[in-house]
C-alpha cells in the first residue's frame, strides 16, 4: 500500500499551514478531521504585509439557503492573535448588504474590508465564491494589502489606496461542495497563468465504480475499479505544471449512508520538478494507484518556462448525496 502522506506548504510554514499540510497526516486522516455541515464553503488561505508585519489573512465564504456570508480573519503568523471581521452579503430581513465597508483593529491599527459584490457571478456548482464581476479590497497604512476578484481599478478607486509595496499571495484553498456525482472547483496552480476548472466526476453505481479527474475539460485520470482503488496519487501536467493529485473516496462507497452525505477528499498540489517528483515516483514504484493510467498525465505543452510558484495547495472534499 503506498503512502500518500501531504508535503508540507512550505521550507517555513505558518502554523495554520502547517496544520494543513502536516507532513505526518495522511490524506485519509485529513478527511477523518473534515467536520460535515449542511452548507458549502470555500476557505482561502493568505499571506500579505498588515499592520507592520507580514500575517495569515483567512477569507472564508459561506452559503446556505438562508445565508450568504463573508469571514476575513486576521492572525499573526504564529496564530497566537487573531482579528475577524464578519459579513453578512444575504439575509431575509436585509435587503441590500452586497456593497460596503467594515473597519477593525489589529493590534491598534486600523484595517478596513471594501467589497462590492453587486454584480459578482456564481458558478453553478453552488460554491459561494464568486467567479468574476467583483471586488473584496483589504486596507492597510493606505495600502490595498489583497484584493481578491476581477474589479481592480473600481476597487483601487473607491478605496483611495495604493497598491502594496508586497503583494499578497493565496497559499491553501479549501471547498466543500455537495452533488451526486459531480463536483467541481477552480484554482490557480500557477499565480502567471489562468484559473483552471478542476471537475471530479464518479459513476453512479454498478458492479465497476469509475472516477474521473479533469481540468478544463481535460481528462488527466481515469481510475477504474474503485472499490479496489480508493485511495492512490498520480502526477499530472495542468498547463506546464506539475501537480501532485491524492484521493481518498473510501466513504463514497463503504460509509453507512448520512444526511450530510459522504465525503471525498482530493488533494493538488503544485511541485517542482527534479527533488519532488523523484521522491513521489519511487512511492509509484510500489504499487500502481490508477491502472492503465500513465505516471504522467500530459496536459497541453510538455516545455520548459514555470512561472513562480507558491506554496499552494488545495483541498476539496466532495460530500455524496442520494
Amino acid at each position: 500500500m503506498l503512502s500518500f502522506r501531504i508535503p508540507s506548504i512550505g521550507s517555513q510554514p505558518t502554523a495554520f499551514a502547517a496544520k494543513i499540510t502536516d507532513t505526518t497526516k495522511t490524506v485519509a486522516q485529513l478527511k477523518s478531521a473534515a467536520t460535515p455541515t449542511p452548507h458549502s464553503t470555500v476557505t482561502c488561505g493568505y499571506q500579505a504585509h498588515v499592520a507592520g508585519f507580514f500575517r495569515n489573512i483567512t477569507v472564508l465564504w459561506s452559503k446556505n439557503l438562508m445565508n450568504h456570508s463573508l469571514t476575513v480573519m486576521v492572525s499573526s503568523l504564529d496564530n497566537d492573535m487573531n482579528y475577524c471581521c464578519k459579513i453578512d452579503l444575504v439575509k431575509p430581513w436585509q435587503f441590500w448588504s452586497k456593497r460596503g465597508s467594515k473597519s477593525f483593529d489589529v493590534e491598534g491599527n486600523f484595517v478596513e474590508v471594501f467589497w462590492d459584490l453587486r454584480s459578482a457571478k456564481l458558478s453553478g456548482n453552488g460554491s459561494p465564491e464568486p467567479m468574476s464581476d467583483y471586488y473584496v479590497a483589504i486596507v492597510s497604512d493606505e495600502e490595498v494589502v489583497l484584493l481578491l476578484g476581477d474589479l481592480k481599478h473600481k476597487a483601487y478607486k473607491r478605496t483611495k489606496s495604493r497598491p502594496a509595496l508586497v503583494e499578497g499571495f493565496i497559499y491553501f484553498k479549501k471547498e466543500s461542495i455537495f452533488g451526486k456525482k459531480t463536483f467541481s472547483t477552480r484554482a490557480r496552480f500557477d499565480e502567471q497563468r489562468k484559473e483552471h476548472e478542476v471537475v471530479v466526476e464518479s459513476s453512479s453505481g454498478g458492479d465497476d465504480p469509475e472516477m474521473w479527474i479533469s481540468v478544463d475539460g481535460v481528462v488527466l485520470m481515469h481510475v477504474k475499479n474503485l472499490q479496489w482503488k480508493f485511495r492512490g496519487n498520480q502526477m499530472v501536467l495542468v498547463d506546464k505544471t506539475h501537480v501532485m493529485v491524492y484521493y481518498d473516496v473510501h466513504d463514497w462507497l463503504f460509509a453507512s449512508s448520512k444526511p450530510t452525505g459522504s465525503s471525498g477528499l482530493f488533494v493538488f498540489k503544485p511541485v517542482v520538478v527534479g527533488g519532488m517528483v523523484d521522491e513521489y515516483f519511487s512511492d509509484a514504484e510500489e504499487g500502481d494507484s490508477v491502472g492503465g493510467s500513465s505516471p504522467l498525465s500530459r496536459y497541453n505543452s510538455t516545455s520548459s518556462g514555470y512561472g513562480t510558484l507558491h506554496d499552494f495547495c488545495l483541498f476539496l472534499y466532495a460530500w455524496k448525496v442520494e
